[in-house]
């Protein structure tokens, strides 16, 4: 793995990690929370969104979208498991 799509993989693990936490909790979790969140949503928006037939297409924007579908994903199944916080 180069430097460049390491470099690509933080920069989207990071914008995606912080908009599912604008979207779900209305503020960001903090860098290390973000990064970590984004990039385990878009793991799983990588793995679901194909499956259910949706195809974003390439490039970064797409993957940021995917990516934060994930992690939008990610951050509601913890809350239901968790059974706390504030919507």
């Amino acid at each position: 793995m180069s430097g460049e799509s390491l470099l690509v993989i933080l920069l989207v693990g990071v914008i995606a990690g912080w908009l599912a936490g604008q979207i779900v909790r209305g503020t960001g979790f903090g860098l290390v929370a973000d990064l970590g969140i984004g990039i385990v949503g878009a793991l799983i928006g990588n793995w679901l969104l194909p499956r259910l037939g949706i195809h974003l297409g390439g490039g970064i924007v797409a993957a940021i979208i995917s990516a934060t579908i994930g992690a939008v994903l990610l951050i509601v199944i913890l809350r239901l498991v968790r059974g706390r916080g504030r919507w």
